[in-house]
């Protein structure tokens, strides 16, 4: 079990010296402009929390279920798995997209096949007609998904990539708070309205990108990997360094994307699917990846996410105001965790946020658990009062990392090379997690009731064991620097130094030669006023 927790970090990153101090988000022009893009693509994640809190929130509404002949066991297990199992099928074809048209367009397909399927769901007039939109949903957002978060974290200013990244996951709480809040709204509608207008109104934001998604500026590592050197330098510096191609930044970022991908390619030979298990290091990436993603959705927090309903009829709160009430506020504190998590993640670090959200939800779904037997043996209302309570403090466990982190995480240590293939993997895993758990949960729960909450007990203290030993320390590097990490120290000293020296050679000569890029031609830059 050596080099489990990997060499420390150092307190700032190879570009903290490099960056203007006066440049912040907020009085650089260019930043706001960069933020803007970036905020139009985090909406992505609005998407697929208002999505998840959405089906949650129609299972309490009387007009849904009664349209649909009140669905149980296997067929709700369908409804609520469904979504990923379209997720599934776009994710052979996602990867291929984004690597090789861009992250832009990727995105840009994923939200107009959202935009058709939710108009679909809108429309429908049978159970067989939602469940094939929930599956056309699921499809779409695969693209958008695979797409949005790497090209926020290949655009971000160096200072706010990691906030952002961990925004990006955690604003899935504020999709699910306007899911949740308009279907508590929409309940007193007498009429199948009661469930089509929050089905219409989840296109909202697809819609927005549809519009707006191909004006985002491209990824400058996918430009740079496409040959075209002079876009991807351009952008670099237009967002980075009000346009300055010779700024210090500008230059050290340019050749370590530069450098790393030629050290992936030419020493570790990151390229294809066979990459992701041909070497040591992205054995550790895939074995990390593979079980944050299984540790994302099998911590207990799949039954109150997706069916939350069931789980306070259990304990005697029935009442479809109370429980779409509870939905709300419950989405409402996750979001406002999770965000403040997301502020905090560089000066923490990874593995302290990570071990101190697993071992706080292990006690918080344990003191669940035990609340729930309570209620279920004696009927005492204290212990359903109680186990809602450990249920919000299990969520601000869950919002201090695996909301917020898990994404930035993903992408921070893969090499661009397999980052695409990388991050599919890590979804797939999810989708795959998520299914089990849709179609199982309400049928483990119908069968054994609180019983079922000790197999999630038994689960997370094994997740707790697996990140003390395997997670990997990420805080305060560079994209580059953190994706060659795995590779042994070697590897981040070789691209660090080629990055100084060629940043030097260009200093000294007072450029970056593009010619070559020039010459093969590239999409014009457009500045945006």
């Amino acid at each position: 079990m050596a080099e489990t927790h990997g060499p420390p970090a150092s307190n700032s990153n190879a570009f903290a010296a490099l960056m203007d101090p006066n440049r912040t988000w907020y009085n650089n022009r260019r930043l706001v402009i960069l933020h803007g893009w970036i905020f139009l693509l985090l909406i992505t994640s609005f998407a697929n929390g208002y999505d998840g809190s959405m089906v949650n929130g129609l299972q309490s509404l009387p007009q849904w279920e009664g349209y649909f002949n009140f669905p149980t066991k296997g067929k709700l297990g369908l409804l609520g798995a469904i979504q990923n199992i379209g997720s599934l099928a776009g994710y052979p074809f996602a990867p291929y997209l984004a690597d090789g048209i861009g992250r832009r367009p990727t995105v840009f397909i994923g939200a107009s096949l959202m935009v058709i399927a939710t108009a679909i769901q809108t429309a429908s007039q049978s159970v067989g007609m939602f469940i094939g939109a929930r599956f056309l949903v699921g499809f779409g957002l695969t693209f958008a998904f695979i797409g949005a978060p790497m090209l926020i974290t290949e655009l971000s200013y160096p200072k706010y990539r990691a906030p952002l990244t961990s925004v990006y996951n955690s604003l899935w709480n504020s999709g699910a708070i306007v899911a949740a809040w308009t279907t508590f709204g929409s309940f007193h509608m007498q009429s199948t309205w009661a469930w089509r207008l929050p089905s219409a109104l989840q296109a909202l934001p697809s819609v927005i990108q549809v519009f707006l998604v191909l004006l985002v500026p491209e990824s400058p590592r996918y430009l740079v990997k496409k040959g075209k050197e002079a876009q991807a330098l351009k952008t670099l510096a237009y967002y980075h360094a009000d346009g300055d191609e010779n700024d210090p930044l500008v230059r050290y970022e340019f050749e370590e994307i530069k450098a790393a991908m030629e050290y992936d390619r030419t020493v570790v030979a990151n390229v294809g699917w066979k990459s992701l298990i041909s070497s040591t290091g992205n054995l550790k990436r895939l074995r990390i990846l593979i079980a944050i993603a299984f540790f994302s959705q099998w911590s207990g927090n799949g039954l109150a996410s997706y069916y939350l309903n069931k789980v306070l009829s259990d304990i005697g709160i029935t009442n479809p105001t109370t429980q779409l009430l509870i939905n709300g506020v419950s989405s409402i504190w996750s979001l406002a965790c999770g965000l403040a998590a997301s502020s905090v993640v560089d000066r923490f670090g990874r593995r302290p946020l990570f071990l101190s959200s697993a071992v706080l939800m292990t006690v918080t779904f344990t003191m669940q658990t035990v609340c729930f037997a309570r209620f279920s043996i004696t009927g005492d209302p204290a212990a359903a009062h109680a186990m809602i309570a450990f249920l919000f403090l299990y969520g601000a466990a869950y919002n201090l990392a695996f909301s917020p982190l898990i994404v930035t995480y993903a992408l921070e240590i893969l090499p661009y090379n397999i980052r695409a293939k990388g991050f599919n993997v890590f979804n797939i895993t999810i989708s795959a997690a998520l299914i089990f758990n849709q179609y199982v949960n309400p049928i483990a729960l119908a069968a054994l009731t609180w019983k079922y909450y000790v197999v999630y007990c038994v689960w997370l203290v094994c997740e707790c064991v697996f990140l003390w030993f395997y997670l990997v320390e990420t805080k305060n590097r560079t994209l580059e620097e953190t994706a060659a990490l795995f590779d042994g120290v070697g590897a981040t000293e070789k691209i660090a130094a080629s990055a100084a020296a060629q940043a030097g050679g260009m200093m000294e000569k007072g450029g970056i030669d593009t010619s070559k890029d020039d010459e093969k031609g590239s999409t014009e830059f457009v500045e945006v006023a």
